[in-house]
């Protein structure tokens, strides 16, 4: 597998990866009736910095970063990752985990948070907490689930 900045010709396989996590509303807080076209513009934001796990020719998954904030904040990274759903498993996040810390070391970075892990997504809180990562906080009930109504969201952090 290797992790490599998205080009252009990636956004199909991306659209792909996006699609059925954001369908299913369960870990993002985007409308799950985004269209590809709009999904893509968020993906591919200017701000951010996009990537894929690759192997063989095919997008495993994708990540991007960005500035968390600007000013004052902007030495503290933030990410937001999605693994293809016939990937998971296989430690395809795990992968862009590590490969966006040494990542965001490079570009200067001092910190990375998350300010949205939605505390129901036990596979990502549990591999953010097995890369360093702690929860800084708490937001009740601040992500309607559509199967289990208002859960807990965690903004976790990690020095770099």
């Amino acid at each position: 597998m290797i992790i490599r900045l998205a080009r252009p010709e990636d956004a199909e396989p991306i659209w792909d990866t996006l699609r059925p996590t954001l369908r299913a509303g369960e870990t993002y807080a985007v409308s799950p009736d985004l269209t590809r076209e709009e999904a893509l513009a968020y993906w591919f934001s200017p701000a951010h910095e996009v990537f894929v796990a690759e192997e063989e020719g095919r997008v495993l998954g994708t990540y991007y970063m960005r500035a968390n904030q600007p000013g004052g904040g902007r030495h503290v990274a933030n990410c937001g990752y999605m693994t293809a759903t016939a990937a998971q498993g296989r430690g395809v996040a795990r992968a862009m985990g590590e490969h966006s810390l040494e990542h965001a070391r490079r570009r200067g970075f001092k910190a990375m948070q998350f300010n949205f892990v939605v505390s129901t997504n036990e596979r990502a809180v549990g591999l953010w907490q097995r890369l360093g990562f702690s929860i800084a906080g708490t937001l009740p009930g601040a992500f309607e689930h559509p199967r289990l109504g208002f859960v807990d969201v965690y903004v976790m952090f990690r020095a770099l």
